[in-house]
């Protein structure tokens, strides 16, 4: 059982940067499914980015050009950096992975964008 902890969420402004992290509690080397989603009040669950082991990302359109995912296996860690946050990105943050596909959840972290 691998437990996922998310954290760097918080209040900004639009146009600002925050960097989601997400701590593992085992080994994510084999993880192929490892990604970040997003929810909004009144809204369902979306993905936002996805990263494969061999560190191929993908965005959703909403994120393309202004997210960047990352993964650092040597610290069981993937990354979430947002840069030029908008309003429509407030939602909680969920960090999600396994090996073929999303087994295991963070509790999520609040990104509010707001002025």
């Amino acid at each position: 059982q691998v437990q996922l902890v998310e954290s760097g969420g918080g209040l900004v402004q639009p146009g600002g940067s925050l960097r989601l992290s997400c701590a593992a509690s085992g080994s994510i080397f084999e993880f192929n499914a490892m990604g970040w989603y997003r929810q909004a009040p009144g809204k369902e669950r979306e993905l936002v980015a996805s990263i494969s082991t061999s560190g191929s990302a993908h965005y959703a359109d909403s994120v393309k050009g202004r997210f960047t995912i990352s993964r650092d296996n040597g610290k069981n860690t993937v990354y979430l950096q947002m840069n030029r946050l908008k309003p429509e990105d407030t939602a909680v943050y969920y960090c999600g992975g396994g090996r073929y596909a999303y087994d295991y959840w963070g509790q999520g972290t609040q990104v509010t964008v707001s002025s």
